[in-house]
């Protein structure tokens, strides 16, 4: 096995230095890595990213060892979304990298590819056919048990709503149908998160989730037609985890957005580049809330 002092003479070009597919534990690996990073992954997303695209998720390895990965998450043939690209430390600035995004654009093939990526890096992204759409914003704040008051709507578990009509009100929110995915990121376990419905009599008119993260709590997706049906799937969400920290990701262009995080005492930490290869997807930012995840989407 080679010691990182090995890496020093290391080419991108060596045989030694190979990539594959992940498998979930390899998905797994990754998120521990994104931990590492500061990214704060939820303690169950491996799972929920598997589901979305199996065939999706790269890892570099130098002797069989895994020192970098990817994801390249495949939503049927129009769309794609980049995530998770890190490469260990010590394995830095050998052209690595450079496979692992090659291979993955590789498999994106001619969809229109997206990515939060940091602002720093446009640069390079730009490089790659990438065009800046919007800004995101992460929101950090402590949770505090509201009044979860919705206005005459109901707040309901998303287990006691049909899946179809969950996936229904998603699918307008996001670039295209991502039905593995989120069944999966709907079913966390319960001690690990929840995800909640507001109707309007049988009609969807808001989709949420909160999942328990290394620290705190991350929500997303939060979609919601106006401004108070988010603010009570943000309230119902937050009123099981009083006293904790929690982190919203808001679209910058979305001016309600912004002004929910700012009710809630919430402070911006953190922002991204949404860029794509093509025109951004046609999504209502307006209803969009919260992002469901910097790796994925």
């Amino acid at each position: 096995m080679s010691s990182v002092a090995d890496s020093a003479h290391a080419s991108p070009d060596d045989a030694r230095f190979a990539v594959r597919r992940m498998t979930q534990s390899d998905v797994a690996t990754a998120l521990e890595w994104a931990a590492s990073e500061g990214w704060n992954p939820g303690l169950d997303d491996a799972r929920a990213f598997f589901a979305a695209d199996p065939q999706g998720f790269f890892v570099g390895t130098w002797d069989g060892v895994p020192i970098g990965c990817i994801s390249a998450v495949a939503y049927g043939d129009a769309f794609g979304f980049i995530g998770l690209y890190i490469v260990r430390p010590e394995w830095r600035g050998k052209g690595f990298g450079m496979r692992l995004w090659n291979a993955g654009m590789a498999y994106l093939g001619a969809r229109n590819i997206g990515l939060d990526g940091v602002l720093a890096q446009q640069p390079n992204y730009r490089k790659s056919g990438f065009v800046l759409a919007y800004r995101n914003v992460r929101y950090e704040g402590v949770a505090s048990a509201n009044d979860v008051s919705a206005d005459g709507m109901t707040i309901a578990d998303a287990s006691n709503v049909s899946f179809e009509r969950t996936l229904g009100y998603d699918t307008h929110l996001f670039a295209c149908p991502r039905a593995a995915f989120l069944r999966t990121w709907l079913s966390l376990p319960r001690e690990n998160g929840r995800a909640c419905v507001a109707l309007d009599g049988d009609v969807v008119r808001g989709l949420a989730a909160i999942r328990r993260c290394g620290t705190g709590h991350k929500i997303g997706p939060l979609f919601a037609d106006d401004l108070p049906t988010a603010r009570a799937l943000y309230r119902a969400l937050v009123s099981g985890v009083p006293g904790e920290r929690v982190f919203l990701d808001v679209p910058e262009s979305n001016p309600a957005a912004v002004a929910l995080a700012v009710e809630h005492d919430m402070q911006s930490v953190f922002e991204t580049a949404r860029m794509y290869t093509r025109a951004a997807p046609d999504v209502p930012l307006a209803r969009v809330f919260g992002v469901t995840s910097f790796e994925l989407g």
